[in-house]
């Protein structure tokens, strides 16, 4: 339980206390600053601890930001700091220093100033319009609690609930009424984990609706699948609202929310496939087209993560038509966001059939990653950055080279720029699975020269302007060449099993974002050993195509499936459980 340090007797009529213990801390109060440096030292050292002066006036919300959200070591408000486990022994020491400090300053905001000079992170939320004070005199007091009374706390904390950027459907058919639905969930003790959880079961509903193939189904399904994204919505504003985040959570939430799409393409394949119409290339397209586009993003970032400031001119123009109202909504519809993404899913599976639905969204998703592409090439061109060798090793792990392209890079650092090998490669794997007689060597030997190209893209830092290419790249060449092999076969049960195989390697790549994103780094080097790694799944792949017999090629395809699954699903399990890493909430993805 967290523990709260007065640190000397609140003023007559003080709520401090009962606000204090609202926020589930227990609270002790000091008669000084040496009686709370006593009193800090019989808190136990795992334990989140506050000093809080009592002479505070402030709304709940002020304190409930300052003290006692998960993610940070150390914050603080006027008045008050926190600090968890990491940063106690700083705590300690900046407590020492502010016990003979000049007085005439809250000891606090002291200790808060204290850790700064220490160098310990120390969190001060905006808190806008409400108020966090320590008055000096009874009338500077009145006037603080009068700013208090004239201020709708409930309504600030509704509308912070809610991402200030967000897509047009969700900001304006969304999030007006989702908020109140996480104030309920959040009077009910609920969590956004479970939230999240209850999102999933109804897009799994959703896409046994769909799996139904009649038109009952998939208007159940369209409903249903706009139910799932409120929930979606509903759990992180949830999160934000109480301030439950955890590292758990961000993980379900960015999990989860592939898992919905993508389970959800394969119940309209299902349903389709009842009507006999086969669709399963176009799902399988889908999910292919929709998770490079995630990697483009990733990538993009991790490569800019360090860099201070854009410099580009299509950076400055993008700023400049951000400045003229209309053109901002425009451009986050046309990147088709999660919700206009979704929304769309569902009126087209409501009112139309899977093939439909498919066509237009890999119409759609295309239009999308090619002008999010096209843009951060520009930009990547005409900024003038300097490429840290954080990115440059979180581009490697984005990478997913396994023990073959990890080997050949040892021997193979040719002055060659590594887009331009990456696309090479992906562009010979592919276009010898689609032309070269379907069964024959010819993909197999192609997908030996990909491996060779890819380990010379990945051979030297990732740092040059256009490097964070190379990732999308390599996954477009993985998924694309399953595909293109599983659609050849043209046997029942190949695209199937194809899907399930993208599926898993898709979550083994998505795993290795959101543990960089989480600071804990990529997956352990014997992971992405045991996976394989893209260029010999890819190899796997196009020998499998070459070898099995035709009937026996989708229980190969499946049988890989199942084993890159149990591989990574288990490991990610035990990680995401088990980990000590900094609680973080997804606030959405970018695209």
């Amino acid at each position: 339980m967290p523990t709260a340090i007065l640190t000397g007797p609140p003023a007559p009529g003080s709520s401090i206390e009962g606000d204090l213990r609202s926020l589930g801390f227990d609270v002790r109060t000091a008669a000084d600053a040496q009686e709370a440096a006593g009193l800090l030292a019989g808190v136990p050292q795992h334990d989140r601890v506050a000093l809080v002066d009592p002479a505070f006036v402030g709304h709940v919300h002020s304190l409930r930001l300052g003290l006692t959200d998960p993610r940070f070591d150390a914050a603080a408000v006027p008045g008050g700091v926190t600090v968890q486990a990491a940063a106690r022994p700083a705590l300690g020491r900046a407590l020492d220093a502010g016990r003979t400090a000049a007085p005439g300053r809250p000891l606090p905001d002291t200790i808060a100033a204290a850790l700064d000079a220490e160098g310990v992170a120390v969190r001060r939320p905006e808190l806008g319009s409400l108020v966090a004070a320590v008055p000096a005199d009874p009338a500077a007091r009145e006037q603080a609690l009068a700013a208090v009374a004239a201020v709708d706390e409930e309504a600030v904390r509704l509308r912070t609930a809610v991402k200030s950027r967000d897509g047009f459907f969700t900001t304006y058919c969304v999030s007006p009424y989702s908020r109140y639905i996480a104030r309920f969930c959040a009077r009910r003790g609920w969590t956004p984990n479970q939230v999240t959880t209850a999102s999933l079961l109804v897009a799994l509903v959703a896409a046994g609706c769909a799996a139904t193939g009649t038109r009952g189904g998939f208007v159940a399904a369209g409903v249903l699948l706009l139910v799932s994204f409120v929930l979606d919505c509903t759990d992180g504003q949830l999160a934000r609202y109480s301030l439950q985040y955890s590292t758990m959570g961000a993980w379900l939430d960015a999990t989860f929310d592939r898992a919905k799409e993508y389970a959800y393409y394969a119940g309209l394949a299902l349903g389709a496939a009842r009507g006999g119409d086969d669709v399963w290339a176009l799902a399988l397209g889908a999910m292919v087209l929709q998770t490079c586009r995630h990697v483009v993003d990733f990538s993009f970032n991790e490569a800019n993560h360090d860099a201070t400031a854009n410099t580009s001119p299509t950076a400055a123009l993008s700023d400049k038509l951000d400045s003229v109202g209309w053109t901002v909504w425009v451009r986050r519809m046309i990147v088709l966001p999660i919700g206009e993404r979704w929304a769309l899913i569902a009126v087209l599976t409501a009112l139309t059939t899977p093939r439909i639905t498919f066509v237009v969204l890999l119409a759609g998703c295309a239009l999308a990653a090619t002008y999010t592409t096209a843009g951060r090439v520009l930009r990547s061109l005409t900024r003038r950055a300097h490429r840290t060798a954080r990115a440059a090793r979180a581009l490697a792990d984005l990478a997913d080279s396994g023990p073959l392209a990890e080997g050949l890079a040892r021997v193979l650092r040719l002055p060659v720029p590594a887009p331009a090998a990456a696309a090479l490669g992906a562009a010979v794997v592919v276009a010898t699975a689609l032309l070269a007689p379907f069964g024959s060597w010819w993909p197999v030997a192609a997908a030996g020269a990909y491996a060779v190209l890819s380990a010379i893209a990945v051979a030297r830092p990732l740092k040059g302007a256009l490097d964070w290419l190379v990732p999308p790249l390599l996954r477009a060449a993985e998924y694309g060449t399953v595909l293109v092999l599983a659609a050849r076969a043209d046997v029942p049960g190949a695209l199937p099993a194809a899907f399930g195989l993208v599926a898993a390697v898709a979550y083994h790549h998505y795993d290795t974002v959101y543990r960089i994103r989480g600071g804990t780094g990529a997956p352990p080097a014997w992971l992405v050993r045991a996976a394989g790694g893209h260029e010999l799944r890819t190899l796997l792949v196009a020998v499998l195509a070459a070898s099995v017999p035709l009937h026996d090629f989708p229980l190969a395809l499946t049988a890989t499936a199942v084993a890159v699954t149990l591989v990574v699903l288990a490991e990610s399990i035990r990680f995401w459980v088990s980990s000590g890493a900094p609680a973080v909430h997804d606030e959405g993805e970018t695209a």
